[in-house]
């Protein structure tokens, strides 16, 4: 059955199809309007042009005056599994977006995936917060919804603090999420509703560990979290039994590969500490050896489809390692690697270990220039309390850490209430690269082994070098 089934076989329904804010739609309404929406496209677009619909605005449930006069009864030909149903864009963090190509039958084949994982039902409500231009609320809450013949819950933005009052309100079961959704749904107010909210799962990506844990003890629910691309062909799941700061583990065909090789990495390897050891050798682009037709490639770009399927093989963009019971750890995407005194390794095991401190809520590392060569690490981090976080203590932290490499330590430090996001929630790390040290807030330790202090005006000054040399 593909999405247009799935949405037609209920439109004679009077059940919820849809909470928006303060109102109800059901589903004979749904599709009513939906139809009418169809056929005032159908009599305005250019046959000469791809019947597309370009959709940049916020979540809405808003009726136009000239959909009053359009046809929603006239008769519509099948959609058949393999048509295009949407184009939905990669996030941009290592360049221009991409339009993934998604069609009926990938869609609604989701929608069962995530509904049977789920146990959702003709009467579950899957509350999406975020925009429906995010893979977690269009593949995980609609497609889960209609496949259930259930009802999708959802508002004009995403507000943290109105969250779980809108999942009270609408009794749903379920919450879709990506990036910093949990982080910021807990840093709202406790409420003594919190424990007894009808939630039953969380589902998504991207959330830290600390996260996780204390999501699903405040509002009493499972929490499910796992890795996965747009394209959707890699997906890495997490396991209770998984090491600390594991993403978890892949199919059989999800591995880690040297992308200049094109072989498969040698595990991880570390020291008593847990250092990471052989950084260099272990790290590689996480990668699908037998994609298959599961990935149905970018709307007219072939160029950008021959650099992801090599050989055969889907190559994801993102930095990962391996350690010998065949557990990943992500280590940023393959533009974040840095080069600090002769010495290669990749931002994201940085990132895990700033993490670690009780006042940071969300943590990005990124290289800036040093001099005359290479890089030296800035990591840029999120806090609760500008006002009471402790810079020496945070430095006294990052020396406590063995597993924190000699030069691995930070020589810049960002401290901000708010970290830069793209509109796919993800860290704006562009912006943090071209703010370097530049922005508010920042402090540095001069040379290695020094404390962190302010960066002033005079030092400044200093490094502005080295910037224009970039």
């Amino acid at each position: 059955m593909n999405t247009a089934e799935l949405f037609l076989r209920n439109a004679d329904r009077e059940a919820v199809a849809a909470h928006f804010e303060d109102r109800s739609y059901t589903y004979r309404e749904l599709a009513t309007e939906s139809l009418r929406r169809a056929a005032l496209w159908d009599a305005l677009r250019r046959p000469d042009r791809p019947p597309h619909i370009g959709v940049l605005l916020d979540n809405t449930a808003g009726y136009a005056e000239a959909l009053t006069a359009a046809d929603h009864e006239r008769p519509w030909d099948a959609a058949a599994d393999d048509d295009l149903f949407l184009l939905i864009f990669t996030s941009g963090s290592t360049g221009f977006p991409k339009a993934v190509r998604c069609t009926q039958g990938r869609f609604a084949r989701t929608g069962m995936h995530v509904a049977s994982v789920a146990a959702l039902g003709s009467g579950s409500v899957v509350y999406a917060p975020l925009p429906f231009f995010h893979t977690s609320a269009l593949f995980t809450g609609l497609a889960s919804a209609l496949h259930a013949s259930g009802a999708i819950g959802s508002r004009p933005r995403f507000s943290a603090s109105r969250t779980m009052p809108d999942i009270h309100r609408m009794g749903a079961t379920m919450l879709t999420y990506t990036g910093k959704v949990l982080n910021y749904i807990l840093a709202a107010p406790t409420s003594p509703d919190d424990a007894t909210s009808p939630l039953q799962l969380a589902m998504g990506n991207e959330a830290s560990e600390s996260d996780i844990r204390e999501f699903a003890a405040r509002f009493h629910c499972q929490v499910r979290d796992s890795y996965g691309s747009t394209e959707g062909m890699i997906i890495i799941r997490r396991d209770e039994t998984m090491p600390g700061g594991s993403l978890g583990r892949g199919d059989d065909t999800i591995a880690v590969h040297d992308p200049e090789t094109g072989r498969e990495c040698p595990r991880a390897d570390f020291d008593g500490d847990g250092r990471l050891l052989n950084a260099e050798a272990a790290i590689g682009e996480i990668v699908n050896t037998d994609p298959g037709d599961g990935f149905e490639g970018y709307y007219r770009n072939e160029e950008a489809l021959a650099s992801k399927v090599r050989n055969g093989v889907y190559w994801s963009g993102d930095l990962a390692y391996r350690d010998v019971d065949g557990w990943f750890f992500f280590a940023g995407r393959s533009n974040e690697w840095l080069r600090v005194d002769g010495e290669n390794f990749a931002a994201g095991p940085v990132e895990a270990i700033v993490m670690r401190y009780r006042d940071v809520r969300s943590a990005s590392v990124f290289a800036v220039p040093d001099d005359p060569v290479g890089d030296r690490v800035m990591v840029a981090i999120e806090v609760a309390d500008l006002d009471t976080f402790d810079l020496d203590a945070f430095d006294a932290f990052l020396a406590q850490q063995g597993d924190l490499g000699p030069k691995w330590v930070p020589s810049f430090v960002r401290i901000t209430d708010e970290l830069p996001k793209l509109a796919s929630m993800k860290v704006d790390k562009t912006r943090l690269r071209r703010e370097g040290w530049l922005a508010p807030g920042t402090s540095w330790r001069p040379s290695r082994g020094e404390e962190l202090r302010p960066l002033d005006a005079e030092h400044l000054e200093d490094l502005a070098h080295l910037l224009e040399s970039r």
